[in-house]
């Protein structure tokens, strides 16, 4: 899925460095959270794999990636090819400095000077979309991008279960506009401490799972499209270990025999 080399449309020099050692950079560097140019000697230059990795981003391939390992993950599990329900929720970070001020905000109710990361996970908790806005942006007004994106590139989706963050007129402006109907689950009154709430754990599972990648337990990246960028390498490590991952051998021991009765006196 990647693109053609240079070389091979009549228009550059044969590549130095093979694709895989491009591809396992970029992972690397989302997995370890390494700096650019701490990039390891074993891998190309730094240059090279990050130039790589936002030609590809800005291309679309890192989306279109993410895409066809989602639908092999769901066919491998049972599924249909294409999620009609979501689950959309955002997570608050911090920002490190090289975090320009007109790309970051701060969320008053987690108390966060960051970004914001908007995800929307299927029933599965593979990543569909992700949308990065500073902090201080709402959930309910990053919801119509989040939605009218989504429903661009998967018109099939009809549910979409949030949190009560995103209900009132967005319930409204998205059935009427985009034909989506947002479902809101609320936490029990009565709750106390940690509940597990339906449907909305499967994306609580989906960001832990992102922030097990440790470039992503900050927010380091300059542009918020490299920040898309970089999860959705997160996903995409996620989901290829899952289809390469062995069956679990079942252990062939001998049966025990059975223990020899008492004999009377």
């Amino acid at each position: 899925m990647l693109p053609p080399a240079a070389c091979e449309t009549g228009r550059g020099r044969p590549e130095k460095h093979p694709r895989r050692e491009i591809v396992d950079g970029i992972r690397y560097l989302v997995d370890n959270g390494i700096k650019w140019r701490a990039m390891p000697t074993d891998f190309p230059p730094w240059r090279t794999i990050y130039g790589f990795a936002r030609r590809w981003a800005a291309a679309g391939i890192v989306n279109a990636i993410r895409d066809q390992l989602r639908r092999r993950v769901r066919l491998s599990s049972g599924k249909t090819p294409q999620a009609a329900a979501v689950i959309v929720d955002s997570q608050s970070v911090k920002a490190s400095e090289t975090v320009s001020r007109d790309s970051r905000g701060y969320d008053a109710g987690k108390k966060i000077n960051g970004r914001k990361r908007h995800i929307v996970v299927d029933t599965r908790g593979l990543v569909l979309l992700v949308m990065v806005t500073p902090a201080d942006v709402q959930d309910r007004d990053a919801a119509k991008e989040v939605l009218f994106r989504l429903h661009l590139m998967h018109p099939e989706i009809a549910i979409v279960w949030a949190d009560s963050a995103y209900a009132g007129a967005l319930v409204d402006w998205a059935k009427v506009r985009l034909d989506i109907k947002i479902k809101t689950v609320r936490r029990p009154p009565d709750a106390q401490g940690f509940v597990v709430l339906p449907r909305r754990w499967v994306v609580e599972r989906s960001l832990s799972w992102i922030m097990r990648a440790r470039r992503h337990c900050r927010d380091h990246e300059r542009l918020p499209q490299v920040s898309e960028s970089l999860i959705t390498w997160a996903s995409i490590t996620l989901m290829t270990r899952r289809l390469t991952r062995k069956p679990a051998r079942r252990s062939r021991r001998a049966p025990l025999a059975p223990a020899a009765m008492p004999t009377a006196a």
